[in-house]
């Protein structure tokens, strides 16, 4: 099999809830391009109506298609959006991820954490590896967010290594600035974060979507893309060309 490039990826920009997202960003604490893989809303149906509370986008790394292409290729959104193993193969992959959660309501540090922490903690004990490596992750985690207020139109910004770093920065406007308030080491923790939003209850249904659609048709792309790679045993007419 030929070797795929992925240097650079045709990704298009969304707008969700009037927050444009662009094609590609370069997250805190990385030096790597990531494109925009998919982004929707969070919100809640209250008394019959749909209350939007955050836009999120998730950004993965260019050779994240690479990885993903050698199982996934091939297959449609709708088989995507009904896999669990898909969106695992996202959080849980050998690549960089950014993910960018924009405020539409007003929120404080403290009520953002509580109840990403709660769920944690409730998991991680139910799955049997809650350490106190994890415990201190979460108070880390608290303390970061402590001071911090996040009027509509702010950001948090997560940028998640597969080495199990977990850079946290925050934007009051749609920059990105190039360094973390904090980096937090804990592999646990660092997909969690991404987990809770495109796992099997993450909190955006609109975000898992999204990525389903795009990468469904990024991926496909892929695959006639490596269908032209030269292999040792093809020659020039087998790609238009004429063998002398």
């Amino acid at each position: 099999m030929g070797e795929i490039s992925t240097t650079t990826v045709a990704a298009t920009g969304l707008e969700v809830q009037g927050i444009a997202f662009p094609a590609v960003t370069t997250p805190p604490g990385s030096s790597k391009a990531h494109f925009l893989g998919g982004a929707g809303v969070r919100g809640l149906k209250i008394e019959d109506k749909f209350i939007a509370f955050t836009a999120i986008a998730i950004y993965l790394e260019n050779d994240a298609v690479k990885t993903l292409a050698d199982k996934w290729r091939g297959k449609g959104a709708e088989e995507y959006s009904d896999s669990m193993d898909f969106f695992r193969d996202i959080y849980a992959g050998p690549f960089e991820k950014f993910t960018k959660v924009v405020m539409l309501l007003p929120l404080t540090g403290d009520q953002y954490t509580e109840k990403v922490s709660e769920n944690c903690v409730a998991y991680w004990k139910a799955i049997g590896i809650y350490t106190d490596a994890e415990a201190a992750a979460i108070k880390k985690f608290k303390e970061v967010f402590k001071s911090q207020s996040f009027p509509p139109g702010s950001s948090i910004l997560f940028t998640h290594s597969p080495t199990g770093s977990l850079t946290i920065a925050f934007s009051k406007d749609a920059s990105i600035p190039e360094i973390g308030a904090a980096v937090i080491e804990n592999k646990a923790l660092t997909q969690a974060i991404l987990e809770s939003i495109i796992g099997e209850h993450g909190v955006s249904p609109a975000a898992k979507q999204s990525l389903a659609l795009r990468l469904s048709e990024i991926l496909n792309k892929v695959e006639d893309v490596e269908s032209k790679v030269p292999t040792k045993n093809s020659t020039l007419h087998d790609f238009g060309g004429d063998a002398k």
